[in-house]
């Protein structure tokens, strides 16, 4: 709540100088260089803006601490007072949080839509249960909860003095009706109390709270007309930028704790002391020597794929995303790949990008045999691509000789340095030519790295879980909102069947943003950047046309 997401800095002097005290702080997107943030803090009578860096792969104060999210930052610098100081050695302490006056960051919140929008959105895109919340246009200050029950829409006043309050419906005679007074602390406790507990309205019409309408969740065959939206929002804030700062906020739910890498016997195994992983999804190494502290250790968390969050995904591919090498981690990562019989390594990132190293070389030259404690890695065979390298390795555990395993290195070698490629369509080659590795073999998870395991790894991931619902959703019923079965009511049954089988995924509906949330919650600071945040959009969007094209040309 400490981030503002439309102010500037003369805004955020004028908040802090009337609501705050010394101390006081706030964090915004910086007018000067965007994707860039400042972190503005009262001190005494003045306000101290303090820039923040964002490179695509981290967080940090122009040469200060790197960390994964912005969020992560913040509390950093929050609970280590000293550690933020000026040139001259002057303590900047953050000590209170100003907060946004939004109410709530939940993605049912929609914010100044009217009731005649919410209207058209729920009838035309939600289903019976299907709602969201609004700011009152009459009532300044209240809100509104527009559900779509019994294909009608059925809007329910949310009243605000001192906290949130509904005049919600009390027990009476098996119905419910208006009576008074049951208060609220915030609008999702609100929600998250009527998803459990169904209201009735005057009429009689039970009211459900099923599904949240999302404005993110979107139609597959629908994402040209997606995207055109948000490219032409974008000079009001309200496109990619508004999509992705609702994710930076929910991120700060995502404080999960990362005590197993703050350990004074893993820090030198982190390439960013502040870039962890979190506890809960984190890679625990088993061949590991019990007596050793911190035996078990490495720089990786698993991203699983929820099938919820993915809109019914059939098949679940699981990640395992991690840092780039160092040159005293790379036996644990040939223990972790053998561990977890991974038999694919994407890898991300040059060795050295702008002078910097990103990942030490941690793989065998074609022909040689690197021994790595009890594990042998041995270089097959190499072939350079246009934008990419493959590389086959055999990996053998030296007490098992007989359980040998070929591990395949694909590293793509044009990514830019802090920015995203200018076509999608490298990427999407890259993918499918893994995928089509990835079918035919029986593997463990897919081993996905950059440099800090989170920005450019977390959009290859993000862009392959949508391509994988995509391609799993067959047996639709519509292409382009069209029912197939109305129009070719006069089909044979084998050509019907090669119509539905024709089409899959085009009609399924993907949420990326909630994709990426979900990924995030694995990992911290997954897509790090906008600009790689839109970069998937694109990439959706590219594959959807080449499919329509390979239908036309089927047809």
């Amino acid at each position: 709540r400490w981030f503002h997401p439309n102010i500037s800095g003369v805004d955020a002097e004028t908040l802090l100088l009337e609501r705050g005290v010394s101390g006081s702080f706030l964090a915004r997107p910086s007018k000067s260089n965007p994707g860039d943030f400042t972190l503005s803090v009262r001190r005494g009578d003045g306000v101290t803006h303090i820039k923040i860096q964002n490179t695509g792969d981290f967080y940090d104060l122009y040469g200060g601490e790197k960390f994964a999210t912005l969020a992560e930052l913040v509390q950093f610098y929050t609970e280590k007072h000293g550690q933020l100081r000026e040139i001259n050695g002057e303590i900047i302490e953050l000590k209170y949080p100003l907060n946004c006056a939004d109410p709530t960051s939940e993605r049912w919140f929609h914010g100044h839509t009217t009731g005649r929008q919410a209207e058209i959105l729920l009838n035309e895109k939600g289903k019976n249960g299907s709602f969201l919340v609004r700011q009152s246009l009459s009532k300044p200050g209240d809100f509104v909860l527009s559900v779509r029950c019994d294909d009608k829409i059925i809007h329910i006043m949310i009243s605000r003095s001192v906290s949130y309050i509904i005049l919600v419906y009390t027990f009476d005679n098996d119905k419910f009706d208006i009576g008074g007074g049951q208060k609220f602390d915030s609008l999702s406790e609100l929600i998250d109390h009527h998803k459990h507990n169904a209201m009735v309205e005057r009429t009689g019409s039970v009211v459900y709270l099923k599904q949240p309408y999302n404005a993110t969740r979107i139609n597959a065959a629908m994402i040209d007309q997606r995207v055109k939206e948000l490219h032409q929002s974008d000079a009001s804030k309200a496109g990619f930028w508004e999509e992705f700062e609702t994710l930076q906020q929910q991120e700060c739910k995502h404080l999960f704790s990362r005590n197993e890498g703050l350990k004074l016997v893993n820090k030198v195994k982190n390439r960013y002391k502040n870039i962890l992983p979190f506890d809960h999804t984190r890679v625990i190494l088993k061949d590991a020597d019990q007596s050793v502290p911190g035996s078990d250790y490495i720089n990786a968390n698993y991203i699983r794929v929820n099938c919820e969050e993915a809109s019914g995904m059939m098949k679940r591919k699981t990640y395992i995303s991690t840092q780039g090498c160092l040159s005293n981690t790379i036996t644990d990562f040939w223990k972790m790949v053998y561990q977890e019989n991974s038999r694919i390594i994407v890898m991300t990132t040059k060795e050295v990008e702008r002078g910097r190293n990103k990942c030490v070389r941690y793989w065998p030259a074609e022909g040689e045999v690197r021994q790595f404690d009890q594990y042998s890695v041995t270089g097959v065979k190499e072939t350079d691509y246009r934008d990419y390298t493959l590389r086959e390795f055999k990996l053998m555990k030296n007490s098992e000789p007989n359980n040998d395993r070929v591990v395949c290195h694909y590293h793509f070698k044009v990514w830019p340095d802090h920015g995203v490629p200018s076509d999608p369509g490298g990427v999407l080659n890259f993918l499918h030519d893994i995928n089509e590795r990835y079918k035919n073999i029986s593997s463990g998870p897919v081993v996905v790295h950059c440099s800090a395991g989170i920005g450019r790894s977390g959009t290859f991931i993000g862009i392959d879980i949508i391509l994988d619902v995509i391609g799993q959703q067959g047996g639709n019923k519509s292409l382009f909102g069209i029912d197939i079965d109305v129009c070719f009511t006069q089909c044979t049954v084998a050509l019907r069947f090669f119509i539905h089988t024709l089409f899959p995924g085009l009609d399924c509906e993907i949420d990326i943003q909630r994709t990426i949330q979900m990924v995030r919650g694995q990992r911290s600071g997954m897509v790090q950047t906008e600009a790689q945040y839109q970069f998937v959009y694109l990439a959706v969007k590219q594959h959807i046309e080449t499919l329509t094209k390979r239908v036309e040309a089927s047809q």
